[in-house]
């Protein structure tokens, strides 16, 4: 029996995949559930860097929903006659191992979460990124270490930075990446050309209390990548400064043009919220180098979930007591229980996505 795509999830799960076609070409189910809101940018990062056994656990919906929206998914692309490939998904570690989507492991379900779908009208040029999209392997990432620790290799106390596979930290001398250096992030031409010339590399993230989540501080890369690297930017820094100046020029102009149609894409979408305040949520969103959800790759495509996730912090904060309860000490998800409903009606009084209450 074929799932329904006339209920409200398959509406909903149908107006993802349409907007990720448009966008690329394909659609995979993480872009679905992305959009449907289930899954945070946080969440994907903990589990593609091997630290949570599996994704189900991590998405914001019971199983049986992710299931249903999965199988919803694969029936709207079988009716766009969309060809089914299989996204390789592969830890961020040494070993590389295969990355589950499922408590259990089911094969079948295992299979199907990993499908990720093409359509017929696609370029050739959007399916040469989407196969490079399907098949690259994610960067190695070593975390910087916020205190003391030990090695579950060697046992030895641990250094600053360390590597953790299987839920356990190791030191860079047992994971046989202690021959790299540090480049320190800040400048874009120098660590792409360092990564590009290093055989090896790892990305260095740190631990953000304030804002619950790892910020990216620099890379590691072979001492000779590094020299060739700074080599190759001596050459070309005129150049490149006044291509920077330009550029600066540009984006700016660029900024102003994304925060309008991010929020038409609002007013659309939440057809009563007030023309201010559209305008408003998006410039917050969409502030360059804010690290906000407007500014992350879905935001900057008007993905429909980043759209209603900028929406919904707008609301927690200014049409609730959110802020007031985190300063009386209630904890930040107890918090957000509180406020639930208060959001929900204001999301009605302006339309959910563009959809009557009712509907």
């Amino acid at each position: 029996m074929q799932p329904d795509l006339g209920t409200k999830l398959g509406r909903r799960v149908e107006a993802a995949a349409t907007g990720a076609v448009a966008r690329r070409g394909a659609v995979s189910v993480l872009d679905a559930f992305a959009s449907l809101g289930w899954v945070t940018d946080k969440a994907l990062d903990t589990w593609r860097q091997g630290r949570a056994d599996s994704l189900d656990a991590l998405v914001q919906a019971p199983a049986a929903r992710q299931r249903e929206a999965v199988e919803l998914l694969r029936a709207w692309a079988e009716r766009q006659r969309m060809t089914r490939e299989e996204g390789e998904y592969l830890a961020a570690s040494r070993e590389r191992r295969d990355l589950r989507f499922t408590a259990d492991g089911d094969p079948h379900w295992e299979e199907a979460f990993r499908s990720h779908w093409i359509s017929p009208d696609a370029t050739g040029a959007q399916r040469k990124r989407e196969e490079k999209r399907r098949t690259k392997a994610p960067d190695l990432v070593v975390l910087e270490s916020a205190g003391p620790w030990e090695c579950a290799s060697c046992g030895e106390p641990g250094t600053d930075l360390r590597c953790v596979e299987d839920d356990a930290a190791h030191c860079l001398s047992c994971t046989d990446m202690d021959h790299l250096v540090f480049l320190p992030a800040g400048d874009a031409a120098l660590t792409r050309r360092a990564k590009k010339e290093s055989g090896l590399s790892a990305v260095v993230m740190r631990w953000v209390p304030s804002r619950r989540k790892h910020r990216r501080t620099g890379l590691l890369v072979e001492e000779r990548a590094l020299e060739r690297a700074e080599t190759l930017c001596l050459a070309d820094e005129d150049v490149r400064e006044r291509r920077r100046e330009r550029d600066a020029v540009r984006r700016a102009a660029q900024d102003v043009e994304f925060q309008g149609r991010f929020a038409e894409e609002i007013a659309l979408r939440f057809p009563g919220c007030p023309d201010g305040r559209a305008l408003r949520i998006a410039e917050h969103a969409g502030t360059r180098g804010s690290g906000r959800v407007g500014r992350s790759a879905a935001g900057r495509a008007l993905d429909p979930g980043a759209v209603r996730r900028a929406v919904v912090a707008s609301i927690r904060h200014e049409d609730t007591d959110y802020d007031e309860l985190l300063m009386a000490g209630v904890p930040r998800e107890e918090a957000r229980s509180r406020i639930a409903d208060r959001i929900d009606r204001v999301l009605a009084a302006w339309g959910r996505e563009g959809v009557p209450p009712d509907a």
